[in-house]
């Protein structure tokens, strides 16, 4: 399998994973939120569990395989978790794409 590594970019994965955010926001009524990389899953964008769950299917959609969000927050303490930030998951992304 080829690495394209364009997907593997930071500024790449950041706006890729931005784009599900938004659109997981929006069904909650929340389209304008700021997303950066600093932002937390829980306290900035208010996303539940079930939201990660959905987080994690639209990551699977997007890039097959290589990337295995649960897994990823399986490794988390619960307070790793709730502090888990847009940033942490980009690196998480790039690195598995990388490694694929």
């Amino acid at each position: 399998m080829s690495t394209d590594t364009t997907a593997a970019d930071p500024a790449t994965v950041l706006a890729d994973i931005t784009g599900m955010l938004r659109d997981l926001l929006e069904e909650h009524g929340l389209p304008d939120a700021d997303i950066t990389r600093g932002s937390t899953f829980h306290g900035d964008l208010e996303l539940e569990s079930i939201d990660l769950v959905t987080l994690s299917a639209s990551l699977r959609e997007h890039y097959g395989d290589r990337v295995n969000f649960a897994e990823f927050v399986a490794d988390l303490e619960l307070d790793e978790i709730i502090g888990l930030t847009v940033g942490e998951l980009v690196d998480h992304v790039v690195t598995s794409l990388r490694a694929a």
